[in-house]
């Protein structure tokens, strides 16, 4: 979903980054993704420092490894120091992640091809998916999502290690890219708008704001603005 965003911590480094979806001989409104660094990685201290008195006062913070993961872990501490609420979302996976990202994030969120990546076992079943979350939950996360698309996620918490499936919207897809950084970005609304949802119902939402988005083509340019949104929804 769009939200208007304080730029004061923008940066520029260098060169830029590149997503770039492509979709050779993969099924219909499916696809691949192709990501070039750029300037990503070479985000670090200095970038952090300047973003330290922003972060004190958020009620929410996502971290994933598109940027340097030394810097990434740097600032799942900084918000894990002052109280803000995590999502982690280790995307794109490493079977050798450090179990600190775990322990530091209260949701920690990925589809099924990153958790086979970080567990090393088949996810294509809700079952398998709940046997991976399990063990996602097992390193230390506060709350574990495995996102499957159409078939939906699967959710479990510390606090209820029962895993829960969250159907998906069924809609006729267009284009998928982005579908998981509108679900995410969401949920983050939801965890710092609408805290006292439960995750269950903040991810049943970030589902039907997910299947809005693959109904246009484009990433940020598919993601719904509030006036898109179903009144039911905020």
């Amino acid at each position: 979903m769009k939200l208007h965003f304080d730029t004061k911590l923008s940066t520029t480094i260098g060169l830029g980054s590149i997503e770039h979806c492509i979709d050779p001989l993969i099924h219909v409104s499916e696809n691949a993704i192709v990501i070039v660094p750029g300037a990503n990685m070479l985000l670090g201290d200095t970038e952090l420092q300047k973003a330290h008195e922003a972060l004190s006062h958020a009620k929410v913070m996502i971290c994933q490894l598109e940027v340097n993961p030394d810097t990434s872990l740097k600032a799942l501490h900084a918000a894990h120091k002052h109280h803000v609420k995590t999502i982690f979302n280790p995307a794109p996976a490493a079977s050798d992640l450090s179990q600190e990202f775990y322990k530091l994030s209260d949701i920690l969120c990925c589809n099924e091809t990153e958790a086979e990546i970080l567990t090393g076992k088949t996810v294509t079943t809700m079952e398998d998916a709940g046997k991976v979350s399990l063990e996602l939950l097992a390193r230390g996360c506060g709350s574990a999502i495995v996102t499957l698309g159409s078939q939906g996620c699967v959710v479990l918490s510390s606090q209820d290690s029962c895993p829960k499936h969250i159907p998906a919207t069924s809609v006729t897809a267009v284009d998928t890219t982005g579908a998981g950084d509108s679900f995410i970005g969401a949920l983050a609304f939801y965890v710092a708008y609408y805290s006292s949802l439960t995750l269950e119902e903040m991810v049943r939402r970030a589902n039907v704001v997910a299947s809005l988005s693959v109904q246009k083509e484009g990433t940020q340019t598919s993601f719904p603005s509030r006036r898109d949104l179903p009144a039911e929804l905020l």
